[in-house]
């Protein structure tokens, strides 16, 4: 396997995933357009991904990768019908690289067809054969995917493995190719193991194919290979031999570097080889690093590459996609326009040999009409075809040897001196187009430059570019910081907000903080979720914004001290207290049992209020202060509030804020010129009430 599975590399696959059989389907993600992702839960044994990458790979996989918090829909719809669902098997459809799932759903039985070809597609089919949903919809010339029609697999190609002596030499003898391409591509073997294959019978990989006249020892080697498909283990070929690295990131990167491709096979022929236990560990060690950060490519190909994170269509992009159309025009109007001159001087340098066709056709169609005519012109060399309403003949001109060489379109109704203009005028309009297109093309170029410019300009300032989002993470409906352990604090912005917070965002591991001021926000402080490094950051973000990615599984039995007086300052900078512009504010927190919309007899809570009973933990005397660094979120640049002490030990560019007498729609269009924010990502993370603007590095300096 190169970038794509062979059918070899494709028998082994279903061989493995055949053999976990009885595994649930847990989840179905869609962390990219051109991959799926089962998690399946293997009896006995930790959660495994079986990672499906259209048209390339499909693998098992134990890495940790960021899903999307919104399934796309053909995510959405395995998850509807898959969830829970038990594997029966896996199965090759004969030798093509076709992969059919079989599932025992509360449904019934469902298949997903995972096809390996072209560009790939993956397809869940019902009981009956029928298509519930394709990830792509596409028609060939023999089949239809689409929703609603019945799965017809393609004609099946010839199956190697059943091949004699005798078919073998067949195919050897049919080819154009040399002998190792054309092992490599009818036998579906790959290059490496087709070179393996030419040097075990002794025969010169380069020579034709067509010129062996003995395939016994082929064959023979072939069946070796053919038998190892029902072993386990798997070889990675290395450009060269390399000490791999026990760090998980520099083993990504050694491999993505010397790795050329992997497959189920041994290669005695091949020095620099790396064995693995499976096929699938081959392959993770190989594709698995970029394979796990789809999500995060993803949204750098929502991110506008140039000028624009966010936005699908950065002006830079726009003006390079128009600067290449106008180039091809202006190359394609030339050469129309060079063509048709050239056919209007072939015409006049012909003019006996038209005017004859012209006058032959003319008396033809009066003498006879236009149905014999056109009979006629069948056994005519130098007349291509007849349009009888247009009075029109597709008719060959001389060539140098005078054989029927360019066709051209005459009209009988005009003169030979006529026809001849007609393209000369056609092809001085393609002329006159071209320059249009020139002119345009120049004017494209101006404005890239200027764009350029601009960029080149905000990249010195290290000012991020991005665009208003349409989406956000789900924890920008409420305030939110990272703390230094990497949890996540969530406030609510008003009473329903609150609500929020308590009902579907305060779990048995979380802590609830509160200041002590009436309609301050309800907090949570998360145990699990929160924040870690991004190992593959978005490219387009620049230096000097640290990235990290969304993450559900952080390696926290407890909430430190330290955490907690940091949850603590949050919840009172979130609230009035700011305002006031006081210091020495009181915070609390305690358990999600102790808070409850339950009152006592009589009494009553309003939206966004609750009661807390029992011993609350206290935190008095809070520094009224916060610190505004900027941060990339899963590849997203997003401003991050907190306290000095985070943001300055995460972000390299921060500014101190404070109480003060600045309103804070002035503060933040202040710091999103300065950085290239949005706006109102930046509003939305400032304190309420005004602010004063203290110590800065790298924000406005």
């Amino acid at each position: 396997m190169r970038e794509q599975m062979s059918s070899f590399d494709i028998a082994r696959m279903v061989r493995d995933i055949d053999a976990v059989s009885g595994a649930r389907c847990k989840k179905m993600y869609q962390p990219h357009y051109e991959q799926v992702v089962l998690r399946l839960n293997l009896k006995g044994q930790p959660n495994c991904d079986l990672v499906i990458v259209r048209g390339k790979r499909a693998y098992f996989s134990r890495r940790e990768r960021p899903m999307p918090l919104n399934p796309p829909p053909f995510a959405m719809l395995l998850r509807k019908h898959l969830s829970n669902a038990r594997l029966l098997s896996a199965k090759q459809v004969g030798f093509d690289r076709i992969i059919v799932l079989e599932f025992d759903t509360k449904n019934g039985r469902r298949d997903l067809v995972i096809e390996m070809f072209r560009n790939g597609n993956v397809i869940l089919l019902d009981e009956g054969g029928t298509i519930i949903q394709p990830l792509t919809h596409v028609k060939y010339e023999t089949r239809t995917i689409k929703r609603g029609e019945i799965y017809v697999a393609p004609p099946p190609p010839m199956d190697p493995r059943l091949w004699s002596e005798s078919d073998l030499l067949e195919v050897l003898c049919e080819s154009e190719k040399d002998l190792v391409n054309t092992l490599a591509g009818r036998m579906s073997l790959g290059s490496a193991h087709a070179q393996a294959l030419c040097e075990k019978a002794n025969l010169d990989p380069n020579m034709p194919a067509k010129s062996v006249t003995d395939a016994k020892d082929l064959h023979l080697a072939f069946q070796n290979i053919v038998s190892q498909i029902t072993h386990d283990g798997a070889v990675a070929v290395m450009k060269k031999a390399i000490q791999l690295s026990a760090d998980p990131q520099e083993l990504d990167a050694q491999m993505e570097q010397y790795c050329v491709e992997v497959g189920p096979v041994t290669l005695s022929n091949v020095k620099d080889t790396i064995v693995f236990e499976s096929l699938s560990q081959a392959i993770d060690a190989w594709k698995g690093g970029y394979d796990a950060s789809a999500l995060a490519r993803r949204e750098a190909e929502k991110l506008a590459e140039i000028t624009a994170p966010g936005q699908r269509d950065s002006e830079g992009e726009r003006l390079a996609r128009r600067e290449g159309q106008q180039v091809a025009a202006v190359e394609k109007l030339t050469e129309k326009g060079r063509e048709k001159q050239e056919i209007g001087k072939l015409i006049q340098e012909n003019w006996t040999h038209v005017e004859t066709l012209i006058r032959q056709v003319t008396e033809s169609v009066e003498e006879n009409g236009w149905d014999d005519t056109r009979k006629a012109i069948k056994s005519i060399n130098w007349i291509e075809s007849a349009d009888p309403s247009a009075r029109t003949i597709r008719a060959r001109l001389p060539d140098d040897k005078g054989d029927p060489g360019q066709i051209v379109e005459l009209y009988l109704d005009e003169t030979v001196h006529q026809n001849a203009q007609r393209y000369f005028n056609k092809g001085r309009k393609d002329k006159q187009r071209a320059e249009g297109a020139k002119n345009a093309l120049e004017e494209t170029l101006r404005k890239q430059k200027k764009v350029e410019k601009k960029r080149a300009k905000d990249e010195a300032a290290g000012r991020v570019s991005i665009s208003k989002r349409t989406k956000k993470f789900w924890f920008e409906a409420s305030r939110w910081t990272m703390l230094s352990s990497g949890q996540l604090l969530i406030g609510g912005r008003d009473a329903r907000g609150n609500d929020r917070i308590v009902k579907k965002h305060l779990s048995a591991s979380d802590l609830y903080f509160h200041a002590d001021l009436h309609g301050a926000p309800s907090c949570s402080l998360k145990l699990k979720d929160g924040f870690e490094i991004d190992e593959y950051p978005n490219p387009n973000i620049p230096e000097g914004v640290p990235s990290y990615k969304i993450t559900q599984s952080l390696d926290n039995d407890d909430h430190s001290e330290t955490v907690l007086k940091e949850a603590a300052q949050m919840a009172v900078c979130w609230s009035r207290a700011w305002a006031s512009g006081g210091s020495g504010a009181t915070a609390f927190h305690a358990e999600k049992g102790q808070v409850s919309k339950t009152t006592e007899s009589g009494e009553s809570l309003g939206r966004g209020g609750f009661v807390v009973r029992g011993t609350r933990h206290w935190y008095k005397d809070i520094e009224m202060n916060l610190t505004l660094g900027m941060i990339a979120i899963n590849g997203i640049p997003l401003p991050l509030i907190g306290t000095h002490s985070v943001v300055s030990s995460i972000c390299q560019r921060w500014v101190k804020l404070t109480p003060g007498n600045q309103k804070k729609e002035v503060v933040a269009t202040r710091i999103s010129k300065a950085t290239g924010l949005l706006q109102d990502d930046v509003l939305s993370a400032l304190p309420p009430g005004t602010i004063s603007i203290g110590e800065d590095l790298g924000i406005f300096s």
